[in-house]
């Protein structure tokens, strides 16, 4: 089967909708993608046209974008396109959607930390995560989490000196 797979670099345009559906948990948000180009006579970088993309994960994907995601965050994502044209209301719309199979920050335009989820666990990451808007920590780790110990540091031994 030929389907169209696309990777695309933009910014979080709407905040992640994460919804409980029969099929299992899936996350809706939308992806502005706006090329750059080099203008030489005003010797500057100028923004071109803005695209703007319907971003679907399903699953455990979903949660972790869920739980990981804002607006106005750069991220690359990497999924299948689909084009859709439907008639609402008496008019056309086209709309341009992707169904994710990888999402991930932009690291070229800022850091990110990396938390492995688990598999096990059928709780969603949103909910064992805490909110700070209530006062609550984002940075707690539940027992399911390992805890990992830095490795002692390496001795360094001096060189002897000539004799």
């Amino acid at each position: 089967m030929n389907e169209t797979m696309v990777t695309v670099v933009g910014n979080v345009a709407t905040k992640p909708v994460f919804r409980e559906t029969a099929n299992g948990p899936v996350v809706r948000f939308r992806l502005a993608v706006t090329s750059r180009f080099f203008d030489r006579a005003a010797q500057g970088w100028k923004d071109g046209h803005t695209n703007f993309f319907t971003v679907w994960a399903w699953r455990s994907l979903a949660a972790n974008v869920a739980s990981s995601v804002s607006v106005g965050e750069p991220l690359l994502v990497r999924g299948r396109l689909k084009v859709r044209s439907e008639e609402r209301g008496g008019q056309s719309w086209t709309s341009a959607d992707i169904e994710a199979y990888a999402v991930g920050h932009d690291l070229a335009r800022g850091t990110s930390a990396f938390r492995r989820t688990s598999r096990a666990s059928a709780e969603p990451l949103m909910e064992r995560q805490g909110s700070p808007e209530r006062g609550e920590s984002t940075a707690q780790l539940s027992a399911d989490e390992p805890q990992f110990e830095l490795p002692a540091p390496v001795a360094v031994r001096e060189p002897e000196p000539a004799t």
